[in-house]
């Protein structure tokens, strides 16, 4: 018996037997399981509703029971159907009891209403199906109250629940396909049976409608099909596509249909093409289509070719899209906050995007306090191993880095004293202040002397005449020395015996050479000067001794110096 018919005998026998017929009266409860039921049995228990009324479960009960009794026995609404609307719409039922007084009756109260104040049957029915009030205030009728009203919509209704979808489902289908329930009688079911005709199952069906409705707008989808088509001759069973379909996602078959083809004329052949649907087919039923097109864009942009990018799906890991894509986002968004170069981000991104997509990483503030390392450190540690992103992800131990300035002055003490620049360790402190850098750029410094036709012996030499030399980088010693031979003419051994050279900039020697030049060129009697005397002469001397010789010096200084630093 049906909990609405126990309801209506126990009103019956709880209205005709009194005082002694107490003891039949609990028989029958406990005949009809009556005491499991809270309408019974009051609880201190209280829900507080949108409206601000204390409503309990036992009261909330009584007015689903109302509802369920105005819906059936007034309303003439199919009892399946009523039940349905009265237990699954808590938001029309709140409502409701807004409307009437709760601290009487709330039965009695409700069905009074009703008897007045008759509903949109619409609300319910729309709450009933799993529309939440604001997705289905748009799509009540106009000119319509009752339910009995739209036949066509009841119909179509049944047809879906009699075929096995869940009634809660029902309305994600109404929301995304309403010209559905507009269906003339037997064109809905005509509709479903030409999809089985395919050779879907029944229960493949029912998943694919929920989480496509439109398929079941006009002809049978012709990309759809084709999907089907190249899955099929790929040799994925329907069984496996309906593993992965989610009843909570909405599919575009045309979008997948495109990606398929894009794969197949990108540089995936047949046999590639099979495996990477075979081993990974969740990655296009996890309602995240349009995000590959996003990756796709994305490493594009960054510098990587459609075949790498094809090359990356083959050897995709074992989980979901959505948390690679969400890993390599914060992974690029990691970079960024931590500032490193845009063109340092892409070489990462195109050198291994699945290792990123694989990094759940922690954030930057809880990584720059673990490894006591600024933006800066961070950025170069990166740089020099990518790799070391997988020991920075969440839920692992983070080990801090190591002091790089004691490494660096280590690797200072150890260069010095090899070389024999420093004979006495109790100097070493001092010369290591001398040496500005890191450590292991002096070695490389050093050999580039050498490499420029000097003997070790002698690169000592200049280093401990002039220990400033080793605070420039290669680049620079190499543009030093090579203007020292071709522009200004001297020998590189000249640099033996004058090794401060390298510590000026070449701009310097330059300006300074064409202005004595020029006033040699003017006949004017100046003294003989060597490189090392012209060039080490501090501005305000040459300017004065040299410059200030010749009335149109200064302007002829202003010019040269114009020209030569704005190069």
């Amino acid at each position: 018996m049906t909990h609405f018919g126990k309801f209506i005998i126990f009103k019956w026998v709880s209205s005709n037997f009194v005082g002694s017929n107490k003891a039949l009266l609990s028989s029958m409860m406990s005949l009809f399981n009556i005491a499991e039921s809270p309408r019974f049995f009051r609880t201190k228990r209280v829900v507080q509703t949108e409206h601000g009324q204390s409503i309990n479960p036992v009261s909330r009960t009584a007015a689903q029971t109302a509802l369920l009794e105005y819906l059936y026995v007034t309303r003439n609404i199919q009892f399946t159907d009523a039940d349905s609307m009265s237990k699954n719409s808590p938001h029309f039922l709140e409502k409701l009891l807004a409307k009437v007084d709760i601290d009487a009756d709330i039965g009695q109260s409700i069905t009074r209403f009703l008897c007045f104040h008759p509903i949109n049957e619409f609300e319910p029915f729309f709450e009933s199906l799993g529309l939440k009030p604001h997705d289905y205030n748009p799509l009540l009728p106009r000119d319509l109250m009752f339910l009995c009203d739209d036949g066509l919509l009841l119909q179509n209704y049944h047809v879906l629940c009699n075929y096995g979808i869940a009634r809660s489902k029902i309305g994600k289908i109404y929301k995304e396909a309403t010209e559905v329930f507009g269906y003339d009688y037997g064109v809905l079911a005509l509709k479903l049976k030409a999809y089985e005709e395919l050779g879907l199952s029944q229960s493949f069906m029912i998943k694919l409608v929920v989480c496509s409705p439109y398929l079941l707008i006009g002809e049978v989808n012709a990309d759809f099909i084709k999907v089907l088509e190249i899955l099929r001759k790929q040799g994925v069973e329907i069984s496996r596509i309906e593993e992965h379909l989610s009843e909570k996602s909405s599919y575009d078959w045309s979008k997948l249909l495109s990606l398929l083809i894009l794969f197949g004329h990108a540089g995936y052949n047949g046999e590639q093409l099979g495996g990477l649907i075979s081993q990974h087919l969740g990655i296009f039923f996890e309602d995240s289509v349009d995000r590959i097109y996003l990756l796709i864009g994305f490493l594009l942009k960054f510098g990587s070719t459609m075949n790498q990018i094809c090359s990356m799906f083959l050897q995709f890991p074992q989980m979901k899209f959505e948390e690679f894509f969400s890993n390599l986002r914060n992974c690029f968004l990691f970079l960024n906050e931590i500032r490193m170069e845009a063109r340092e981000i892409q070489n990462i991104f195109c050198s291994d995007p699945l290792m990123l997509g694989s990094c759940r990483l922690k954030k930057p503030n809880t990584l720059r306090l673990a490894l006591h390392a600024a933006d800066k450190r961070m950025c170069k540690v990166i740089q020099e191993n990518p790799q070391v992103l997988k020991k920075w992800v969440m839920g692992s131990k983070v080990e801090r880095l190591p002091n790089l300035r004691l490494k660096s002055r280590k690797l200072k003490t150890k260069f010095l004293l090899d070389l024999g620049i420093v004979d006495d360790s109790n100097e070493i402190g001092k010369a290591v202040k001398v040496f500005r850098g890191s450590g292991e750029k002096f070695q490389e410094r050093f050999d580039c002397i050498v490499e420029a036709g000097f003997s070790r012996k002698d690169v000592c030499g200049m280093i401990k005449a002039s220990p400033q030399i080793l605070n420039q980088t290669k680049d620079v010693l190499e543009k030093k020395i090579d203007f020292l031979v071709n522009n200004v003419g001297y020998p590189v051994s000249y640099l033996v015996t004058f090794p401060s050279y390298l510590n000026f900039t070449t701009q310097r020697v330059e300006l300074r050479l064409a202005m004595y030049n020029w006033l040699k060129d003017q006949g004017k009697s100046v003294s003989m000067l060597s490189l090392r005397s012209l060039i080490s002469l501090s501005d305000k001397r040459f300017i004065d001794e040299y410059v200030n010789s010749h009335p149109r010096g200064p302007q002829i200084w202003q010019d040269l110096k114009k020209e030569i630093y704005d190069e």
